[in-house]
This record gives C-alpha cells, sequence and structure tokens, in this order.
C-alpha cells in the first residue's frame, strides 16, 4: 500500500523526499502531508483502493484462449467422436483424447491412470498417436508426448490422475 500511494504522489507530479526510513522524522511528516494533500485532492486513487473490480488484471490470455478454443471446436470431430479408437463407454463421444507415442514411458502411465478413471467415471477416451496423428496436433500446437485434448482445453505433458479426474468429472 505504501508503495501505491508513493507511486500515486508521484505521478501527480508533487515533490518528495527520498525513501521515508532515511530520513528524519520531521522529513517523513512532510511526506506524509504530501501524500494526504494528493490523495485529498485526488479522491479516485482511493476509491481503486476501495473497488477491487477497479483493480482487476486484463485478462492477457483471452485471444489465445480463444483462439484454442476455436480450434478445439474445429477438430472435436478428429478428437472425440465415438467410432475413434479408444477405451470407456461406447457409442458416446469421447471426453477426452490421449496423445501418446510408442516407447514412452509417461505415455503408458497416463493411458494406465485414464483406464482407471474411465471406469470410475463412466468416461470414453480416445487414443492417438502423435507421429502418426502429426497433422492434427501440429494444428492443435500439440509438440509432445502424453498430451491431452478436452472439448475446452489442451494439456501438454503427462497430468496425474487428481487433475485429470477434476477436469473429467461433472
Amino acid at each position: 500500500m505504501r508503495g501505491f500511494l508513493l507511486l500515486a504522489v508521484l505521478a501527480q507530479g508533487a515533490a518528495v523526499p527520498a525513501w521515508p526510513q532515511q530520513h528524519p522524522i520531521q522529513t517523513r511528516d512532510a511526506l506524509g502531508e504530501t501524500i494526504r494533500d494528493v490523495l485529498v485532492n485526488t479522491p479516485s486513487l482511493l476509491s481503486q483502493l476501495r473497488d477491487p473490480a477497479s483493480r482487476a488484471a486484463p485478462d492477457l490470455y483471452a485471444e489465445d484462449a480463444a483462439r484454442d478454443l476455436d480450434m478445439l471446436e474445429a477438430a472435436e470431430p478428429r478428437l472425440l467422436a465415438p467410432d475413434l479408437p479408444g477405451f470407456g463407454p461406447a457409442n458416446q463421444p469421447a471426453a477426452i483424447a490421449l496423445f501418446t507415442r510408442k516407447d514412452c514411458a509417461e505415455c503408458a502411465k497416463a493411458e494406465a491412470d485414464l483406464r482407471q478413471l474411465a471406469k470410475r467415471l463412466g468416461v470414453r477416451v480416445t487414443l492417438l498417436d502423435i507421429e502418426a496423428e502429426a497433422t492434427l496436433a501440429r494444428a492443435l500446437g500439440l509438440d509432445m508426448a502424453p498430451s491431452y485434448a478436452l472439448p475446452e482445453m489442451l494439456l501438454r505433458g503427462h497430468m496425474p490422475a487428481i487433475v485429470l479426474e477434476r477436469y473429467l468429472s461433472p
């Protein structure tokens, strides 16, 4: 808070002594008076502190997220269709697609985790070889195995079963 107030004083162009701890009490009192004057004369500075909505950080990834969602929607028939290779209840769209690679220990662990989750949660999983489906993987920006594609997100690298369960649970 002290840093914000000091920045507010500086933004108003007021003369400010150096950092308060380095000066005698009389100088710090002068700084306090300067800060008080700026705050009294610029009440909007305090309203920003009181209203959390006014301090909300901009969503720096909104465009990237929207682009990913558009890509996933376009790729959905190639990721989650019921007739794709995989496991879990038949004749229903998959809830998640797993991209794997041969001779990949993390891929085997990811598949084993998903097999257990599929049984417990009753979800279908599509299995895709990242090399055989290289065009699709590249289109989605997936460059490592294992990687996961869900209707609303992409995950790169092995995810613990507890994380996947949270994403797959209704």
